[in-house]
């Protein structure tokens, strides 16, 4: 999503003349390369006026009920006109409601609101956690500010709390919160992952981001920076947390060829260095982890890249990819790919777990500009692999570093996914 170079643009420019369709088109163009076992119950294609649907979260509500809080696009670039909109499911996710029901709206002063998370608060409330973006003042070297802003819900989300700012209102910056990204600690902490882009006085976009965390010990109400900000001479963006049954914190971070790493022991206040991990991939993309309720493993979900067209000319965002960890994200098992598109752009995933389903919602087709939901039993993750094909190698990793093996290479032949999988842990 995020592309600030010259090659890039080039990149983009082609795949778009190739790949463009009609909303009609991408509307009944069935899904391709999908796995068996796994369903596609609906995609929210571009229509008339509406050049892009993606970036949404789930939240389950207490009637039973699944909602979708997603951003629905005017135009189809990140600084379109957009608004928040929700769809329901009253199934588990097999079957949605047609009609998008208002959120929020925009304001004239503002360019768009996207990049939902939702998050069922402890204290019994719902969390709303999205991107207010705004026109940069004159003199800035970047034509977009945002407000990372939270509301809450006391009446399972039939109406909103006035906003709360996470970064402080008057601390100007523009920073990517991606969706489904905030999570809250068995202390009751809250924890909000950051990529600062641009800050008032700098030369301009940085395509490697400062990472860095905000806190809240109050259910939101009050918020406070982490002490550490990481920085990587490699591209780092749009990180993501999870917390692990040590009570550390594992981060990863978009980058190129992997995702890149760091730990926390103390909730989010300080961070490990960012390290290479062993999680391959043959383009910058967002993964997502998130932890399994039922079974207690870890689910990660991005593109590793197990297919000959994503490793000969990574300019997209494929194949679909799970892997599930028993040991904390030590090692990744059970790899297999959920769609292999070969023109899919699988990325920006929202993960809810309703009863024995996962149910994803996320980017697939065409580009980033339709919103597809993706499920399937939660046992699947768990299957010999036969069906979507058995993985055949393996990646280790020694003293700390990879050894030499697909992670090297993959960009210049077709590329395995791996068996196992390491973080290079502290």
């Amino acid at each position: 999503m995020i592309i600030r170079n010259f090659r890039s643009w080039i990149s983009v420019l082609i795949v778009a003349a190739c790949c463009a369709v009609s909303s009609t088109g991408a509307e009944s163009r069935a899904p391709q390369g999908v796995a068996p076992g796994v369903e596609k119950p609906m995609r929210i294609a571009p229509r008339p006026d509406n050049g892009r649907n993606s970036e949404g979260d789930f939240i389950q509500l207490k009637d039973g009920r699944l909602l979708l809080v997603y951003t629905k696009f005017i135009g189809t670039d990140d600084h379109a006109p957009a608004e928040l909109v929700s769809r329901y499911s009253e199934d588990g996710g097999m079957t949605w409601s047609e009609e998008d029901v208002p959120v929020l709206s925009r304001k004239s002063d503002e360019t768009n609101l996207m990049s939902v998370s939702l998050l069922r608060l402890q204290d019994g409330r719902i969390a709303l956690f999205y991107a207010q973006k705004y026109a940069s003042p004159p003199g800035s070297n970047y034509s977009q500010m945002d407000h990372i802003l939270m509301r809450t819900s006391a009446d399972e989300a039939a109406t909103w709390s006035e906003p709360t700012y996470v970064v402080p209102q008057d601390q100007s910056g523009y920073r990517v919160l991606n969706n489904d990204r905030v999570v809250q600690l068995k202390s009751g902490r809250l924890v909000v992952p950051l990529a600062v882009h641009y800050l008032p006085g700098w030369p301009g976009w940085r395509n490697s981001a400062q990472i860095l965390c905000y806190l809240s010990d109050d259910q939101g109400r009050t918020w406070r920076q982490s002490t550490s900000t990481l920085e990587s001479k490699s591209l780092v963006q749009e990180p993501g947390v999870v917390e692990l049954k040590n009570d550390k914190l594992l981060m990863f971070c978009r980058s190129d060829k992997c995702q890149r790493v760091s730990h926390s022991t103390d909730g989010g206040e300080t961070w490990s260095a960012l390290e290479q991990s062993d999680i391959a991939q043959p383009s910058a993309s967002p993964a997502s982890i998130e932890r399994i309720a039922s079974t207690g493993d870890l689910l990660l979900v991005w593109n590793n890249g197990d297919d000959p067209l994503a490793a000969i000319e990574p300019i997209g965002r494929r194949p679909f990819t799970a892997a599930i960890s028993k040991d904390e994200g030590v090692t990744w098992q059970q790899v297999q790919n959920i769609g292999t598109d070969p023109q899919g752009w699988y990325c920006y995933t929202a993960i809810e777990f309703v009863g024995d389903h996962v149910v994803l919602g996320h980017c697939e087709y065409p580009r980033l500009n339709s919103l597809q939901i993706t499920r399937f039993p939660i046992s699947w993750l768990y299957q010999s692999g036969e069906a979507a094909e058995p993985v055949e190698k393996e990646l280790h990793t020694t003293a700390g570093k990879p050894t030499e093996g697909p992670l090297d290479v993959f960009l210049g032949q077709p590329f395995f996914a791996m068996q196992v999988a390491r973080f290079n842990l502290p």
